[in-house]
Order: C-alpha cells, then structure tokens, then sequence
C-alpha cells in the first residue's frame, strides 16, 4: 500500500460518544481501507468527557496547576484512540494507536495552549506502509526539549488533523461531525439555515474566528499556508459535505454568507500609563497565575485605562475572573456581552454596518459597539439578546 493515496479524517467527540458510535465509525474506516486508501484517523475525546474531566479538576483545585491539566485532559483522547483500535482490530482491519507524542507531534512548551512546531510521523508513516489504519490522539503533542506533554487548546484536534495532513501529503483532510458541514448560521439558533457547500478559506477562517463551531480558526490558516486540501463532511452522509478551497468563482463580492455568534465576550480593565504598560501588566497577571493568553478581540487606552475585550472558553475566563478578585490594578470592567459577526465572500460592503445596525434596531437590541476585519461586521450585543440577534441579522443572507 506505499503507493496508495492518504486520506486523514478527524471525528468530533459527537461521533464517538458511545461504544456503539466508535463501532459505528470504525466500519466507516474499515470500508475506506478496503478500498484501497492509507488512513489516518483523528480522534477527539468522546461526547463530553473533556468538559467533565475539566469540572473535575476544578473540584480538587480552585487553581489547577496547568502541567497537570494537560496531563488529565490528554487521557480523553487516548481512550477514544485505544477503543477505535479494538473497534478497527474486531472488525479484521489492522489498526495501532498513538499518542500525539508517538505521532510526532511537536510543540512549543506552553500548557493549554500549545502550537505546533514541527510533525515528525516517523511511526506514523511505517505502520501506514504496512497497511495499518493508524488512530491518532488529537489535541495534544510533545515540547521536544522539555519531553513535556502538551495540549493545544479547544478545537486542537482539527489543528492536529490539518498538521499531520500536511506532513504526511495527504491527499485530503476530511473533518467529520454531526452536522451537514458549514451553514450559514447555527442550525440551534436558525431552522432555515442554509448549508455552504464551497467556502474560500479566508471566510472560513473569519467564520471560525467569530465564533462559527465547525472548526478551530487556527486550523483553517494552518490548511491555507500548507495547501491542505480541506473537506468538512457529515458522518455517514457524503452527499452532506463543504469543500473548502483558496477561490470560489462566481460568487458575488460583499455577499454574505453567515452569522455567527461568541456567547462570551468579557472585559478587562488594567490601571496603567499607557496600551503598551497595560498589557505588560495584563501578560505578567497571566503569567503569575499560569492562565493561558485568551483570544483577543479588540483594546483601547483611555485616561488611565487599559480596556481589553477577550472571549476563550468558560472555564478559562472563569478561572481569569476568579484571579482579578485578588488584583489592585485589574479588575472585570463591565457585564458579559456577546458578539454576533457577519462574514462576506470577498470583502464587506460599506454600507454593511449601517444595515446591520438598523435590522438590530427594528428588533429591539442595541449594539454595544462594532469591529470591522477584512471579510466581517462583528457587533457587540447584550448576552441575552445574541441569539435573537443571530436571527433578525439572517436575514441579510
């Protein structure tokens, strides 16, 4: 099989959440191999078992120590990768599972949110020439000078499947979910949402970025500077299915094609002289408490005041908000707000905001400010009112 095409597939933790689902998708990749492909499989952590390991952390320690979260939160994915093997074995198909760190997954040393440096799929590529399907544990590698296991943050495993595609020249990168690949809003929110069957990468990424759950932004970039052929596809329905490529033709500029929305956006207020001593304050609070950087949205200085608006997941800002009670120069500025963004094929109108601002309007809800990047109009809005946001913005598609 030396000669025959890869194809790496990443499954989200949905589509293993029971022993029944791994079986399920283990004959999946059993009739791919039959059919003549070399596989790797991307596995998550199964149905909620991360989010409940992090509650568990944070019940023995208010603080846990972040080594040792990345040392609990790997476990998930290694029960997935280990049962997927069984599932692949009893099936007849030869199959072996490795850790990120076996697969060659090299990163820096930071703990919760690691990047990738290098993939060296040495194991990888042997067991693949002897006609196994290799399962690997996503979200998570090794700091090749510290030999210390890391963690790539939420949406790790897409990153980790996007990576070694990349490494190994894969013909493709098929993300498999349980959801018809990319819509133009969430189908919770929107009922009439409508399935994007090509997107260009620089929407996708702005997509992702603005809070879009298909996949981790970080992913998407890492596709388009390594050329990864990219497919978002639904289990068991190939008909369902987003190719993502670096041109869409034909499509009009300024179009809209989705509304997405962050729950969470939170904001953080540093006494300082000025943007520079704020946030020098601001990455030393992070440091001192060993909180991973959030993902920034916006910052502005003001008489005295560093503001930063961030969004991450609960558990980090809770666990950020938690260290400001104790802070003299930090503190929590204001209410959680959401933010609900429009993402354009090939740039934003001019006018786009203004439009924005009047449907929010006709419909009761007061933007709080907007940011405009390249391809999106991103509105902050009162956390209560971001899903009637959502709907009344859907409109505009």
């Amino acid at each position: 099989m030396r000669n025959n095409p890869i194809i790496v597939q990443k499954y989200g933790g949905a589509c293993l959440e029971t022993p029944a689902k791994i079986r399920a998708v283990a004959g999946s990749l059993a009739d791919l191999h039959r059919r003549g492909h070399r596989v790797v499989a991307i596995v998550s952590a199964m149905g909620k078992t991360t989010d409940e390991l992090i509650k568990m952390a944070y019940q023995v320690s208010p603080h846990p120590n972040r080594r040792e979260l990345d040392m609990l939160l790997t476990t998930g994915e290694r029960i997935s990768m280990s049962l997927m093997s069984m599932a692949l074995s009893d099936l007849g198909v030869p199959a072996i599972s490795f850790t990120g760190s076996q697969a060659g997954v090299m990163t820096d040393e930071s703990h919760s949110s690691a990047r990738i440096l290098d993939v060296r799929p040495v194991r990888v590529r042997e067991e693949l020439d002897r006609g196994r399907i290799v399962v690997l544990a996503g979200f998570q590698g090794v700091n090749p000078v510290t030999k210390e296991i890391t963690t790539l943050g939420r949406g790790g495993s897409d990153t980790t499947a996007v990576a070694m595609a990349a490494a190994l020249k894969a013909e493709r990168c098929e993300i498999i979910k349980e959801v018809d690949g990319v819509c133009s809003a969430d189908p919770r929110i929107v009922a009439n949402s409508k399935p994007l069957r090509q997107l260009d990468f620089a929407s996708l990424s702005e997509m992702c970025f603005w809070g879009a759950k298909v996949l981790h932004f970080r992913s998407v970039e890492l596709a388009q500077s390594q050329n990864v052929p990219l497919v978002l596809k639904k289990l068991g329905g190939a008909e369902h299915s987003t190719q993502v490529m670096r041109e869409v033709m034909g499509m009009e500029n300024g179009k809209v094609l989705a509304v997405n929305s962050t729950a969470r956006v939170e904001h953080v207020e540093v006494d300082s002289t000025d943007l520079n001593q704020g946030f020098e304050k601001f990455a030393e609070h992070l440091k001192q408490n060993g909180l991973s950087w959030p993902q920034l949205l916006a910052s502005a200085f003001t008489a005295g005041k560093t503001r930063i608006m961030m969004t991450s997941d609960s558990e980090s800002l809770d666990a950020l908000l938690r260290t400001l009670e104790g802070s003299e120069d930090l503190r929590q500025q204001r209410e959680t707000l959401s933010s609900v963004s429009l993402t354009c094929f090939g740039g934003v109108s001019s006018d786009l905001p203004f439009k924005a601002l009047q449907i929010l309007k006709h419909h009761g809800i007061v933007a709080d400010k907007y940011i405009l990047s390249p391809h999106s109009v991103n509105l902050i809005v009162p956390a209560e009112s971001r899903e009637a946001a959502v709907k009344a913005l859907h409109s505009l598609i």
